[in-house]
């Protein structure tokens, strides 16, 4: 526990030292690098002397002022959670050294260098914290931190929008969990979380702390509908920045749901239910967790094991390949200037490393083998499937789910093959120019994340142990809990067939090339008989999406506007496609508009400025509580 909290205390030196950098000395700089580096390695070294020695390790002190403890703890289930944190921690770092050059931006560098340590920081004390205050007082530096990293183009007018609406979102979260932490009482605020398996869940209030942590943490969490900070704040932020956020930071709000659903002693069969379907909608994440919850309510031991490992190593998996792919788009920003993939094409040519990482992150995201996504995606198909044919019954409805997530896994695999042949295929667009490959650090960190999601994908097996502890510590059980192999030999077989499928494949392609005595000459494909070719007869991302836009009409609600070809010789046409968020931009938008002129009606009308009319809102108001007290007596 020393070591870890060391880890902690170095990030924070990192960040300060940064401050130090913000006028162009290289010195600070590189200290606040090694710094930055030494305590992701001291952070990753104890979470994983943690998993391989389950129990529990605490720092447990008096903290003067609070009446309380100032108490950490790092259990397993902390451990799932902060391994992928540190790991993408070092390698943003790493990373951000290529992205964001120091000597041509040293003012937001530094900016970065200061926000991006504490953040890493703030989120190991979340996951860490053994009373409310001690988490609440994380929670909102993690909150500020994010805030001021997705602000880092200051005088970018999205980003200002993004970090508005993050701000406003993560502290609406914040406030449910203040009356969370209320109803959970003096002791758990101040002196330490319940045990494990102790809360009767059959208490009044129950119900309430439920519901309001799913509500504060499904904001952090990204669970639709309260996910309407997470698009546009990832795409203003730097993309290690955004790394660390999708990758680490949401996962503190599924952290923050297994967390307080394992307090207590069983757990009502709706509560699993809803984080089901929320999580049906919201990705797999929610289905493991909820598909635990509901198995753990039934007293299906099986379903448990299933669902819990299921998303826990998805934890893991999903922190490693959505790392990769951000760190992989922000290779592409970086060669061609622009955020718009309207404007990519043809890159796998001048980017072959960077195009081989983003489909490595592809595959891993749509669950495919033989990368990591498809192994936690088994475990909770093989989860889900187990539920419905249960004799018993009581989670056949586990079945739908089942195809329902299938159709998610469909259409994310349509979303990667949109944006992988927009991008790397094709012929390169008049307006992108002097084409470049990632620098060695940016490549190297991808490299790390790629090589993590191919071990995980080929040998899941090494994780059992991982998993079987933090399964333990959320069901407060010292008893083995997983299942034996026989539940991932399916999985391992099919990983490993596709591995080596793959390498099969890139040995002929060499052999192939190796034996060629002369060179084929390259040229632009087929443009359907057009002498040269033709950049807008190429693909683009409205008309890739037209055909599944136009499936989901009814859902999506997107927006189509068109001009086509009229006459003989027609002028230029267009097709575009614009999606607005239906919860921001369809509810909450048009609602926030027009009580902003309500309220500013109300504020004419009210506040006229004559000290005569204030006197007689005083009389008024007075006259009207004389009455009410009357009444109550």
């Amino acid at each position: 526990m020393i070591f870890f909290v060391t880890a902690i205390i170095i990030l924070l030196i990192s960040s300060f030292t940064a401050l130090l950098s913000r006028h162009g000395s290289l010195f600070w700089d590189r200290l606040s690098l090694a710094t930055g580096f030494t305590g992701a390695l001291a952070g990753l070294g104890s979470t994983i002397f943690c998993l391989m020695h389950p129990g529990l390790a605490s720092l447990n002190m008096g903290w003067p002022g609070t009446g309380g403890r100032f108490l950490l703890r790092l259990d397993p289930m902390s451990g799932i959670f902060l391994l992928p944190a540190f790991f993408i921690v070092g390698v943003g770092l790493l990373y951000g050294t290529g992205y964001w050059r120091f000597r041509s931006n040293p003012g937001s560098s530094a900016w970065i260098r200061f926000f991006y340590p504490l953040l890493a920081a703030s989120i190991s004390l979340v996951l860490t914290a053994g009373n409310g205050l001690l988490f609440l007082i994380g929670w909102e530096i993690m909150a500020l931190s994010g805030y001021f990293l997705v602000l880092t183009d200051r005088q970018d007018e999205e980003a200002q929008q993004a970090g508005f609406i993050y701000l406003v979102a993560t502290h609406t979260g914040t406030l449910a969990l203040f009356g969370m932490f209320a109803l959970l009482g003096e002791h758990a605020c101040i002196i330490s979380f319940p045990a494990a398996g102790t809360l009767a869940p059959q208490a009044s209030t129950s119900t309430i702390i439920f519901l309001l942590a799913l509500f504060g943490f499904g904001f952090k969490a990204g669970i639709i509908p309260l996910h309407i900070w997470l698009p546009r704040a990832h795409a203003a932020a730097p993309s290690h920045v955004s790394a660390l956020m999708s990758g680490v930071m949401i996962k503190t709000g599924i952290y923050g749901i297994l967390r307080v659903t394992g307090f207590f002693s069983s757990l009502p069969a709706w509560w699993g239910w809803l984080v089901l379907i929320l999580g049906v909608v919201s990705g797999l994440l929610g289905v493991g967790t909820g598909l635990a919850m509901l198995g753990r309510s039934h007293g299906l031991e099986t379903i448990v094991t299933l669902g819990l490992a299921g998303a826990m190593l998805h934890v893991i998996n999903h922190g490693l390949f959505k790392g990769l792919l951000f760190l992989s788009a922000g290779s592409m920003i970086h060669a061609v200037g622009t955020r718009r993939i309207s404007a990519y094409g043809g890159l796998l040519r001048s980017m072959p490393f960077t195009g081989v990482f983003f489909l490595g992150g592809a595959i891993a995201i749509c669950g495919l083998p033989p990368l990591n996504g498809f192994v936690s995606e088994w475990l909770v198909y093989l989860g889900l499937l187990q539920g419905g044919i249960d004799p018993s019954g009581v989670l056949a409805g586990s079945l739908l789910a089942l195809v329902c997530l299938a159709v998610v896994g469909g259409l994310a695999l349509l979303c990667f093959a949109k944006v992988f042949g927009l991008a790397f295929l094709g012929t390169l667009r008049s307006s992108v120019k002097n084409i470049h490959e990632a620098p060695g650090s940016m490549l190297a960190a991808m490299l790390l994340l790629l090589g993590s999601c191919l071990w995980i994908g080929v040998l899941p097996a090494t994780m059992l142990p991982l998993l079987e502890a933090g399964s333990r510590a959320w069901l407060g059980t010292t008893r083995g809990v997983l299942p034996s192999l026989s539940g991932l030999a399916p999985t391992i077989f099919l990983s490993i067939g596709a591995f080596f499928l793959f390498g099969l494949l890139v040995i002929i392609f060499l052999l192939s090339r190796a034996g060629r005595t002369g060179t084929i000459p390259r040229t632009v494909t087929w443009g359907c008989g057009f002498a040269s070719n033709l950049e807008r007869g190429q693909y683009s991302p409205a008309s890739f999406a037209e055909m599944i836009m136009k499936l989901f009409q009814g859902i999506l609600l997107p927006k189509f506007d068109s001009q086509g070809p009229d006459g003989m010789f027609p002028a230029s046409g267009f097709f575009q496609i614009h999606t607005p968020d239906i919860v921001l931009d369809r509810l909450l938008a048009p609602a926030a508009s027009r009580l902003s002129i309500i309220a500013a009606t109300t504020r004419r009308l009210v506040q006229q400025g004559l000290l005569g009319v204030y006197l007689l809102y005083i009389a008024l108001t007075l006259c009207l509580l004389l009455v009410f007290a009357i009444y109550l007596k």
